[in-house]
């Protein structure tokens, strides 16, 4: 794969890579309007969509960080986006060009003061993995194989001019409207501080999985404090096939019941029990092992869930608040669904489209076990994921929808689900969290 030698980290190099980036993507609507006149509608949009997708993955990556984890974040969003940035933003996950071997070295020297020949017995310079915010090297000290997770030069004194830049794009998706929309921004900005706090990230690690050891068929890699620092993290090298690898090939259902079970249970344990939860469940922070064991990896992205906000968002989740009208809509205005500003449109709109999303998508929650293999449940929330994002009456209305918070427990179960439907495992037991 090809290597990067520099990544700009100054305001205004980063400002003109997205100014050329918006350049691309305005002559590939100046193509649309042309391919409209000899193509249909629907080819002239996906071969848009496909242009853009592309031009707007290639600047972001040479940019890494902030701006390139939102679009992995997007890539998650499968209803939302067209396909087209699905398939390309998803490659954010565990497909990005690294940093070149020389690059490596310095940015070594600058976080830890020396290279790392002098701090491992054997370093390979060239990364097996590069993501949004670090890449991974192999590394060997007093027999041990590991991994040492680099992060990308200016990536954490960037997150705040990124996320200006991004900003008006995800307005413009979102529908969001108003000044009370800085919470949300605030706290995707809060996060990616704290996921580019790699020592906050070990003690996370460390804390995370001394906590769900037990849970079986869940392993954990361990961590070299001595070996790590703000901005790089040695621990043990895991080795297995990541997630979405292990479920395309796989033909053993019980093996991949067995992983889901375990990814169920450590995710329903960390949110009913720890009441904090690792809230970046995509396929590259998780490898299945030979023997069939989840492994766990990268504990930078976690997320705390206040009381006040735990109570009222599972109490919706219950079928009997669902089906009672009361109920549903006080605990709509208690998360912030409704607000008392809406007009009486408004009111009924996001009831019913709530009440709608909430009926389909809390299924599993209402079974003592689940097919998570099930094509039809997932058919259904694509189906409502198009429906609301072509209706034209949502786009009239203020898109502030929930309590910030909704965005990380939110974004952790679209992803938990899809996981889950990736794998196709069956027969989980959904409450399984309390034997444990």
């Amino acid at each position: 794969m090809k290597t990067i030698d520099s990544i700009p980290t100054s305001k205004i190099q980063r400002a003109s890579k997205l100014v050329k980036t918006g350049a691309k993507v305005g002559v590939n609507y100046l193509r649309y309007y042309g391919d409209k006149l000899t193509k249909t509608e629907l080819e002239a949009k996906e071969k848009l969509n496909k242009n853009n997708a592309e031009d707007i993955y290639d600047g972001l990556k040479q940019l890494k960080g902030s701006a390139l984890k939102v679009a992995q974040m997007l890539s998650m969003e499968k209803s939302i986006l067209p396909q087209a940035y699905v398939e390309k933003f998803s490659l954010a996950q565990f497909s990005v060009p690294p940093l070149s071997p020389p690059l490596v070295v310095k940015t070594f020297k600058k976080y830890f003061g020396k290279p790392p020949e002098e701090i491992y017995d054997t370093f390979n310079s060239t990364s097996v993995n590069a993501a949004s915010i670090g890449q991974v090297h192999i590394a060997e000290k007093d027999g041990k194989k590991l991994a040492v997770k680099i992060q990308y030069p200016g990536v954490a004194e960037s997150i705040q001019s990124d996320l200006a830049m991004v900003k008006p794009i995800a307005i413009k998706m979102f529908n969001i409207k108003g000044k009370d929309s800085d919470k949300y921004f605030k706290e995707v900005e809060n996060k990616l501080v704290e996921e580019t706090n790699y020592i906050l990230e070990l003690e996370q690690s460390q804390v995370i999985s001394a906590a769900c050891s037990h849970i079986p068929h869940l392993k954990f890699p361990d961590y070299y404090p001595e070996l790590s620092s703000d901005r790089i993290i040695t621990m043990d090298y895991m080795t297995g096939d990541h997630l979405s690898e292990f479920a395309a090939k796989n033909t053993n259902q019980e093996i991949a019941n067995q992983v889901g079970q375990s990814l169920w249970d450590f995710y329903m344990f960390q949110m009913h029990k720890l009441k904090k939860v690792h809230a970046d469940p995509h396929p590259g922070n998780f490898l299945i092992s030979e023997e069939g064991d989840l492994i766990a990896l990268d504990f930078g992205c976690m997320k705390t869930i206040p009381e006040d906000f735990y109570v009222p968002y599972f109490d919706l989740a219950e079928k009997e608040s669902i089906d009672n009208p009361v109920i549903f809509r006080e605990k709509m205005f208690e998360l912030e669904i409704l607000r008392p500003d809406d007009s009486p449109e408004e009111l009924e709109f996001f009831s019913n489209m709530f009440h709608e999303m909430l009926s389909i998508f809390t299924k599993p929650l209402h079974s003592e076990v689940f097919d998570f293999s099930d094509p039809t449940f997932f058919g259904s929330i694509a189906a409502l994921g198009e429906k609301y994002s072509k209706n034209t009456d949502l786009r009239k209305m203020n898109g502030n929808r929930g309590s910030q918070h909704f965005i990380y427990i939110n974004r952790t179960f679209f992803g938990l689900y899809n996981l889950m439907f990736d794998l196709k495992a069956k027969n989980v037991k959904i409450n399984n969290f309390h034997n444990l």
